[in-house]
């Protein structure tokens, strides 16, 4: 997309890519295309892994996008961690998308974040903890994992835990 170019030469620096849900498919893509142009990426609830019809919004994908749920050619590349630093904010009560369909695989430059918060809420800047978890992740070139240490251990849980209580 053009668009990704562009703003990189308008405002002279890599750009982010923030999706929610459909609209973080939408950008891991864009920076695997676009790597070099893109700082980071922060999906919101976004199904990624896992199988398609894991989720209970399969069907509005069917709709929207026109292709059918299941065929690997098109789900298979989707699990690929973009080559730029990718963090997921997922929600065990999303309550639309199966958790564990936004948990990314552990390396270098991937994260998981787990909130609390509803499929929709996960989008919204009113949830709380979301604006500060976006806003919050480092300064281009310092990318580092979330630090879950001191108070914020208390609001966001180790995604690598078994039990959810």
């Amino acid at each position: 997309m053009d668009l990704v170019r562009k703003l990189r030469r308008q405002h002279k620096r890599k750009v982010s890519l923030i999706g929610w849900s459909l609209g973080g498919i939408y950008a891991r893509e864009l920076a695997k295309d676009f790597p070099k142009d893109v700082r980071q990426v922060i999906t919101l609830g976004t199904p990624f892994t896992g199988h398609p019809k894991a989720t209970n919004a399969w069907r509005l994908f069917e709709l929207v996008t026109g292709h059918r749920i299941g065929a690997p050619e098109i789900h298979e590349p989707l699990r690929l961690p973009p080559p730029v630093p990718t963090t997921s904010i997922y929600s065990r009560t999303d309550g639309v998308v199966a958790w564990q369909c936004s948990v990314e695989r552990h390396s270098a430059h991937t994260e998981n974040i787990e909130v609390e918060a509803s499929h929709f809420a996960s989008g919204s800047t009113r949830s709380p903890g979301m604006p500060s978890r976006i806003g919050s992740r480092s300064p281009e070139g310092e990318w580092q994992h979330f630090d879950r240490t001191g108070n914020l251990r208390w609001l966001y849980r180790d995604p690598s835990r078994k039990a959810w209580f």
